[in-house]
This record gives C-alpha cells, structure tokens and sequence, in this order.
C-alpha cells in the first residue's frame, strides 16, 4: 500500500511531508535509547513484508503490518514505519522519494489509530483472548485507516480519481481481514509467551 510518484499534486505532497514532521517530532518525544532495538526489529519486520507480494491476477497484494507495529510499538510506530518507508525508498524506489511524506501519513497515521484501538483492552480485564481480539481490531483498523487516507489523497489529485479512490477502499476488504486475523494472532503469542514485549501493559493483574 504505497502512493507512487507522479500521481499526487505538489500541495499534496507538501502537506504529507509537513505532516509526517509534525507527527514524527510528537511520537519521538522523550524517546529512551532502550526503545531502539524494539523499534529497529519492527521496522525491520514492516520493511520485508511490504516487499513480499502475492500475485493475485494482474495485480498483487502483501501484509501491510503497520497493526502489528502499533500493537508492539505504540506510539513509537509511527517513526519505525516513517524509517522503513524511507529505506523502501531509496534503496529499493518502493513508491518514491517525493511520496515519502504522504505514504508516512497513509501507514503510520492507520498505526496510530489501531494503537488507540489496541489501548482499549484494558477496559475488559475478564475478557477471554482479549489480547487476539483487540490485536485483530487493531490489525483491521490500522489497514482500512490507511486506505481511507489513501483514497483521500487520490481524490485531492482530480474528480477522475474518485472512482478509483473507491476501488481501492473495497481491495482493501480482504486485505482488512488477513491482517486482522495475523495481528490478533501475534498478540495472543506474544502476551502468552512475553507479555512485556506488548505495548501499553497495565499492571499484572489487568493482563489477565
């Protein structure tokens, strides 16, 4: 799920480079040395999984994980996911240098709401496999709130691309489900098997 270059308009792209600053600056605050490690595995995990695509007809899909990050990460998703978007970029031209900023919005923006997704677990401490059912929420919520900044930017660039704007938010239906279904089941693992790893841990007694 990248925007390539040579679709969106100049004050398109201007205001996704000013966003992502702003959001980057804000979700890197007071960030301890001891993060990096777990964002560096992140960010490697979101960068190699862009880059696996499953041919489907004429086109092709892959996991976006940018759920799972949020589930990990936090608010610190956001930068781990700016940082693989910009080596996709250079190294591989994985959408484009000019979209770096729009592409940031698009997927970091969708982990920042799966991460406020995910923070609501707490408010059912007795729930049963809360952990996957959250995961799987966040997972879901994180790819259709990409989709629908994506479908946003497409319909900044002209009316004509309003239909495909719409096009884009139905493929990513299924793409919704899959990541769903993978995020829920890495946070059950993961609070089954190192609990601390999960991002916005309360007290011991509400991971339940």
């Amino acid at each position: 799920m990248h925007i390539s270059e040579g679709i969106l308009h100049g004050p398109t792209l201007a205001a996704g480079f000013v966003g992502a600053g702003l959001i980057a600056a804000a979700t890197m605050r007071n960030m301890d040395m001891e993060e990096i490690p777990k964002i560096s595995v992140i960010t490697s995990v979101f960068f190699v999984a862009s880059l696996i695509k499953v041919p489907i007809g004429p086109s092709s899909v892959h996991l976006i994980l940018n759920g799972l990050a949020a589930v990990v990460l936090g608010w610190r998703a956001f930068p781990a996911i700016l940082l693989a978007i910009i080596l996709q970029a250079i190294i591989f031209g994985h959408g484009g240098v000019t979209v770096i900023g729009v592409n940031a919005v698009m997927l970091g923006g969708g982990a920042l709401v799966a991460y406020m997704v995910w923070q609501q677990r707490h408010r059912f401490p007795n729930m049963k496999r809360r952990e996957f059912v959250f995961g799987a929420l966040a997972g879901a919520t994180a790819t259709i709130s990409s989709g629908i900044v994506l479908a946003l930017a497409l319909v900044t660039t002209g009316e004509a691309f309003a239909g495909v704007a719409l096009a884009v938010l139905a493929a990513h239906i299924p793409i919704m489900l899959i990541e769903g279904a993978v995020v829920g089941a890495c946070a059950d693992f993961l609070q089954r098997v190192k609990p601390e790893v999960l991002a916005g841990q309360s007290t011991r007694a509400d991971r339940g």
